[in-house]
């Protein structure tokens, strides 16, 4: 196992009406409430908030997209600045948490924010935040990164910065129920490749990391149809925290992380606006394909422990736990290949030109997935 340093001050309130001790979490100060489209004011968590805010000074801004766009953000930013705003409590999924994220940063930024995500600029500090999940996905809700898109120059690109970890996620997982069968599902993949890429690399005698993976994509299996089937309670409170601990941190310390499924998927996202984990969908499955020698041991111990296939013929069960990924994808109403979303074979030179362009040459644990080697994995997307 590697050495780590490992530190999640996010304090997490879970369970039935916790939105309800919302007020006893924010501190003094002018509260910025930050949301989505709207559909907050239609299940009725909007009203349950911004009763917690009753008797506080607080204003609101809407309007953060799925893919939170740069320019939006930015209009958040500007709105700070004027109301003069202490404190941000964004409410929704990760789209709107993440684009929070920046707000909070490019508000206490000395220059151009945008250096922040494509410059790689130090976050010396942020606005603190606070945040209600209403869709488990991303797991943003207890991490310090954050996913950016800037729509007009074709980029969408993330930072990291322990500036932005919220101090506190709300996590009520009755919210979930009003949330549409396509979000449940992206939700559940969307964890479901988190967990991947810190999981399936090379093994270093990490053992804790490793069951504890298993265990959440196990977990992912038998709760994907479920959640698909049923609002039971206790299906979609052990979907919200497992999609939480599939990206806290805790199964990353001490192992070598993976992350190029992300990185050629946030491509694909910039150039065709599709649903971020439609993308991870098409891309792991043929990146597992891609990487075969290289991630071979864990794919091996991945076909045996979360699969529960024979090893004895090691490339039939390396081919079978493949298979079962993205059969797991379609069943939860996934489409797996880029020609069922209309695209086109030019995608694949996009994603290497934009990969270049972008700098991210060497992708991978082991830094070997080169633009060229993207540029096989989307085409084997088609």
């Amino acid at each position: 196992m590697q050495n780590f340093i490992y530190h999640n001050p996010t304090k997490v309130v879970f369970g039935k009406g916790s939105i309800g001790k919302l007020a006893s979490q924010l501190p003094k100060g002018k509260v910025m409430l930050l949301y989505g489209g709207g559909s907050i004011k239609n299940n009725g968590i909007y009203d349950q908030v911004t009763e917690q805010l009753k008797g506080l000074d607080w204003c609101e801004f809407s309007g953060i997209e799925p893919n939170p766009e740069f320019s939006t953000l930015m209009q958040a930013v500007e709105k700070i600045k004027t109301e003069n705003v202490d404190y941000l409590l964004p409410v929704g999924g990760g789209s709107v948490i993440d684009g929070t994220k920046f707000i909070a940063a490019a508000a206490h930024f000395n220059g151009d924010p945008w250096d922040i995500l494509a410059g790689g600029a130090a976050v010396e500090s942020a606005l603190p935040i606070g945040c209600i999940l209403t869709l488990p996905a991303t797991g943003t809700e207890t991490n310090a990164a954050a996913v950016v898109n800037r729509k007009e120059l074709g980029k969408k690109l993330s930072f990291i910065s322990d500036h932005v970890r919220p101090q506190f996620a709300v996590l009520d997982p009755e919210v979930t129920y009003s949330l549409p069968e396509r979000q449940l599902a992206n939700g559940i993949v969307d964890a479901y490749v988190h967990v991947m890429e810190q999981y399936l690399t090379y093994p270093v005698n990490a053992t804790v990391q490793d069951r504890f993976a298993e265990g959440l994509l196990q977990n992912l299996i038998d709760l994907g149809p479920k959640v698909l089937q049923s609002s039971d309670y206790d299906v979609r409170a052990n979907l919200m925290w497992n999609a939480t601990q599939a990206l806290s941190g805790l199964i990353g310390v001490g192992v070598p992380q993976d992350w190029s499924t992300h990185m050629i998927g946030h491509e694909l996202t910039a150039l065709h606006n599709l649903d971020h984990a439609v993308t991870l969908a098409i891309v792991l499955p043929r990146l597992m394909h891609h990487q075969k020698e290289q991630k071979r041991q864990k794919l091996l111990q991945y076909a045996e422990r979360v699969w529960n296939l024979s090893t004895y013929d090691e490339d039939s069960a390396i081919e079978l736990a493949i298979e079962k990924t993205e059969l797991f994808f379609q069943q939860m109403g996934v489409k797996t290949r880029l020609k069922e979303h209309g695209i086109d074979d030019d995608v694949a030179d996009n994603v290497a030109k934009n990969l270049t362009n972008n700098g991210y040459l060497a992708l991978g644990e082991r830094q070997d997935i080169t633009p060229e080697h993207a540029r096989e994995i989307v085409m084997a997307s088609m």
